[in-house]
């Protein structure tokens, strides 16, 4: 078996490949990658093939996809504030670059395809826990995007017959994830801040919380899905229904830390959501056996990495 993933050099996609190197039924990995937020590495395997290019050539996605099984659909340019700054490229990338994947799987007979969408789709939505039925009220260009993103892939399943499934995703965290840009996340902004001696920043009271997912069960869950060709016509939570506030994570990390935290509270951002919790009873009906983290051991896990690199 063979499997391409987009966005294959960044976070998740990086740690999705060794992921997938685990199982000795898939033959060969592909990346496909343009590397503005994806880093190079050092190919360990030769069952990995990176590849250059870019999702909004369409040629590109075409010439990767072909003679695949698979395609783990992760290239996006990420980050609600980002969109907010500069949405027509979070739109080209994020909607056309997912239409030029959706295009070249169908046209190269592509058995399997599955997306990453993303819980700001819910937006303005108080309801808690996030059920995937309920209405979405996205509140940022980026947000926009993912839930284009969704729509494409169901309309390609029931227009075309492709075999698909959109994840929502919502806060991932783990090793690897880039503390180095303006737009990183904030465990690993957190993380950063302790191991140079600053204080932590939190836009808000530090009381908006966040369903805060591992990366070890999201490439499980992806792992899976394409081993298995999991389907499914409306887009699929990835997270357990977890409920943590950043004041609480700061609370655990100094449990971790040998140094007293400072945290400065900063005006909200615009585009934020307060409260966001996944229910995961749909993921659990499709991937029965998805592993699952405990946030507190997963939350060790990072700050280690991070404290020894």
């Amino acid at each position: 078996m063979e499997i391409l993933i987009t966005g294959g050099c960044g976070f998740i996609g990086t740690n999705l490949v060794d992921r997938m190197l685990q199982q000795p039924e898939i033959d060969r990995v592909r990346t496909l990658d343009n590397y503005v937020t994806g880093l190079r590495r050092a190919v360990q395997s030769s069952r990995v093939q990176e590849i250059e290019g870019d999702l909004r050539n369409y040629d590109d996605v075409l010439r990767a996809s072909d003679g695949v099984d698979a395609i783990v659909h992760l290239g996006a340019l990420p980050s609600v504030p980002r969109s907010i700054k500069d949405p027509f490229s979070t739109n080209a990338v994020n909607i056309n670059g997912t239409l030029n994947v959706l295009e070249a799987a169908r046209a190269n007979n592509v058995g399997h395809v599955s997306v990453a969408s993303s819980s700001s789709v819910y937006g303005a939505n108080p309801t808690l826990p996030k059920v995937e039925s309920l209405a979405t009220l996205p509140l940022s260009p980026y947000a926009v995007t993912k839930l284009a993103t969704e729509a494409y892939t169901n309309a390609y399943s029931t227009t075309y017959g492709l075999a698909t499934v959109a994840f929502r995703f919502f806060n991932i965290f783990g090793p690897l994830q880039r503390a180095d840009h303006v737009y990183a996340a904030v465990i690993p902004k957190f993380l950063a801040a302790l191991k140079e001696d600053a204080p932590l920043t939190i836009f808000g009271d530090g009381d908006q919380s966040r369903d805060f997912t591992s990366i070890h069960a999201v490439t499980d869950a992806l792992t899976k899905s394409a081993l298995r060709t999991v389907t499914n016509g409306t887009p699929v939570n990835l997270a357990f229904g977890g409920r943590t506030s950043l004041n609480t994570v700061v609370d655990l990390l100094q449990e971790m830390h040998p140094k007293k935290i400072s945290v400065e509270y900063v005006e909200r951002r615009a585009g934020d959501v307060t409260h966001s919790q996944a229910s995961s009873t749909l993921l659990e009906s499709l991937l029965p056996d998805v592993e699952r983290p405990e946030f507190v051991e997963a939350l060790r896990e990072v700050y280690d990495w991070y404290m020894g690199q």
